[in-house]
């Protein structure tokens, strides 16, 4: 195994842990907050695609699919207090737009060599991905730290634990 199938694993296993969270849970369940002040599900879906566009972008720029106008400001700080239906996606554009990127994605990684992986990540996330290797483990594991909330929601609807 690679460096670069090494990495593809990991973020496969986030994405099969995240959508089976995600799989029984319906649009309104989405807005379901894990605790008063915390983000609900549909933000944080807002935010982890808007964020892998964005850490991939600064990577290689042009490498990831456009975004739809307006979604990174959607899914920003100012309105994760929103629970207005009309202010977010239903979960299969969520899931759509979560593909496209994560197809960019592994076509980014697919072309950059162990050398290249192993380059200064961009500036900007220096702090927490010091490589550009680290760029790409670091999906996975952001879709995982959300997925945590994820896992108290679906308890607090009265969902089964799964894992």
């Amino acid at each position: 195994m690679n460096a670069r199938e090494a990495t593809k694993a990991g973020i496969e296993m986030a994405a099969f842990v995240c959508t089976a969270y995600l799989d029984d849970l319906s649009d309104a369940q989405l807005l379901e907050r894990p605790l008063p002040g915390a983000n609900h599900i549909a933000w944080q879906l807002g935010h982890l695609i808007a964020a892998e566009h964005d850490m991939l972008s600064g990577v290689k720029p042009g490498a990831m699919p456009p975004l739809p106008e307006g979604f990174a400001a959607k899914h920003s700080k100012e309105t994760a207090a929103s629970d207005n239906p009309a202010d977010f996606l239903t979960k299969a554009e969520y899931q759509r737009l979560a593909q496209e990127q994560r197809a960019a994605t592994y076509a980014l990684l697919d072309s950059l060599s162990d050398e290249q992986l192993s380059e200064p990540g961009p500036e900007a996330m220096r702090s927490y991905c010091p490589t550009i290797g680290s760029v790409f483990t670091m999906q996975g594991s952001h879709w995982l730290m959300h997925g945590g909330q994820w896992a108290i929601v679906r308890r607090k609807l009265g969902k089964p634990p799964l894992f």
